[in-house]
């Protein structure tokens, strides 16, 4: 899917996927989220994990931006070279997390993502560095990686751990 130019284009595209995500972890057991596939993977349920706290980390950029300030972009302590050591730090944060509640953030967060596309306007979401911290990209582009384009990459990863 090409990427999203027009906020009714992110919509759908978020929607879309995130549908899907959904559809493909409906049926699976609690131990089929929660197993990971070989030792020192992720389990689906840290796959989850970690889609919500990339959607929180950009609420936390938003939110700042509206106050005026430059947020830590991608994480305080952390450049965006340096994506696995982050991507680690979010799994050893939710790892003992149940997964009920994993799942009950993750749809909050889609839905708290969802609204906030749907209060934007067309200004905000597609002028290039509207907010300092967005380095001359669109807020589009930020909304699609961490909602639409990231439900992708997890369908992907989970497929792949559905299969092992």
């Amino acid at each position: 899917m090409p990427k999203p130019i027009t906020k009714s284009q992110l919509v759908e595209a978020a929607q879309k996927e995130y549908d899907a995500l959904e559809k493909l972890i409906a049926p699976l057991t609690v131990d089929q989220m929660t197993q990971p596939p070989a030792a020192g993977e992720w389990s689906i349920k840290d796959v989850l994990a970690h889609l919500y706290e990339w959607q929180q980390m950009f609420f936390r950029w938003y939110d700042a931006g509206l106050r005026g300030e430059k947020p830590a972009v991608p994480a305080e302590g952390y450049k965006w070279s340096q994506l696995p050591a982050l991507n680690r730090h979010i799994y050893e944060t939710y790892r003992d997390l149940p997964l009920a509640e994993v799942l009950r953030l993750f749809r909050e967060s889609h839905k708290q993502t969802m609204e906030l596309i749907a209060s934007l306007r067309d200004e905000d979401l597609l002028t290039p560095g509207r907010w300092p911290w967005m380095n001359q990209n669109p807020l589009i582009a930020y909304l699609n990686a961490n909602a639409g384009s990231h439900y992708r990459w997890a369908r992907g990863e989970i497929r792949a751990r559905i299969k092992a």
